[in-house]
């Protein structure tokens, strides 16, 4: 788990990645405020706010299955008691939430994912968020033309040669999850993206490639298509669930929408490559 660094109006912003999702150091954002010594004292002011916790909390119930809903309730209750003075690592662990955590040690702070993280430059300073999101930005940017340029590279060295599907270096399972939705009702939100592009749940891909489960995930071997159309499902699997769409629901749904950005995106691929021979000829 390697950190970068992003430089927002002279203050060095780390920014990690967890479980494939990305974490910025908010103790890093609290010296827009303050010195480094009091960024303690800023998030924990801003964590005794009641929007704050309501923020939290309803972003752990669209993201964390195992959020405890009923402990956060007891945060929000003592809200302008001055006795209340909460910390990080005392919400994470009563409340088992996953959007923000503290950690020691090299590159410490606390961190929170991006969506928390820019709601926190919201409080600090709104101009500072928008600098924030711009080279936050910026950043995804340029590892995500690092990543298509290694992709290539890795396929042209191997005479290989995209087409509509990329070609797979691992194991399969065979059982069909679409007429068995048996599956759904444990189903974590990550893995229901992954059955939709993938047609398997992290833990079976692991179970089948175990050698290539020790450094890498099913989300390692997909394509630049295929990441494109999971991060999109992201984004609308976010607003199904503020909906009150059910996984069967949800499911079908963004089978749809999958199965029509993918063909979208893998026919253009295909005018892309057929143009280059053109050239080429």
């Amino acid at each position: 788990m390697s950190n970068k660094i992003i430089e927002v109006q002279d203050i060095k912003i780390n920014v990690t990645n967890v479980h494939e999702k990305d974490y910025i150091c908010i103790s890093d954002i609290a010296k827009a405020k303050s010195d480094k010594s009091r960024a303690a004292d800023v998030i924990r002011n801003w964590l005794r706010n009641r929007s704050t916790l309501d923020f939290l909390t309803t972003w752990e119930q669209i993201y964390n299955p195992n959020f405890k809903v009923f402990e956060s309730e007891h945060f929000k209750k003592q809200v302008g008691l001055l006795t209340f003075t909460p910390s990080v690592t005392e919400w994470c662990e009563r409340t088992n939430a996953i959007g923000i955590y503290s950690k020691m040690g090299k590159y410490g702070g606390t961190y929170a994912h991006k969506d928390i993280a820019f709601e926190f430059a919201s409080a600090i300073s709104p101009v500072f968020k928008l600098y924030l999101i711009r080279e936050f930005e910026r950043l995804k940017e340029i590892e995500n033309q690092n990543r298509e340029w290694d992709v290539k590279r890795l396929l042209t060295k191997n005479n290989y040669l995209i087409h509509t599907d990329a070609i797979k270096n691992y194991i399969l399972p065979d059982n069909d999850y679409y007429k068995n939705r048996e599956w759904l009702k444990y189903a974590e939100e990550a893995d229901i993206l992954n059955v939709i592009i993938f047609n398997t749940t992290a833990k079976k891909w692991r179970e089948l490639n175990p050698e290539l489960a020790k450094n890498s995930n099913v989300r390692d071997y997909a394509s630049i298509n295929e990441l494109t159309v999971l991060s999109n499902l992201e984004s609308h699997n976010a607003e199904l669930i503020k909906e009150g769409k059910n996984k069967e629901e949800r499911f079908e749904i963004l089978n749809k929408i999958a199965k029509y950005q993918l063909e979208i995106l893998n026919n253009a691929e295909k005018i892309k490559l057929l143009g280059n021979r053109n050239k080429e000829e």
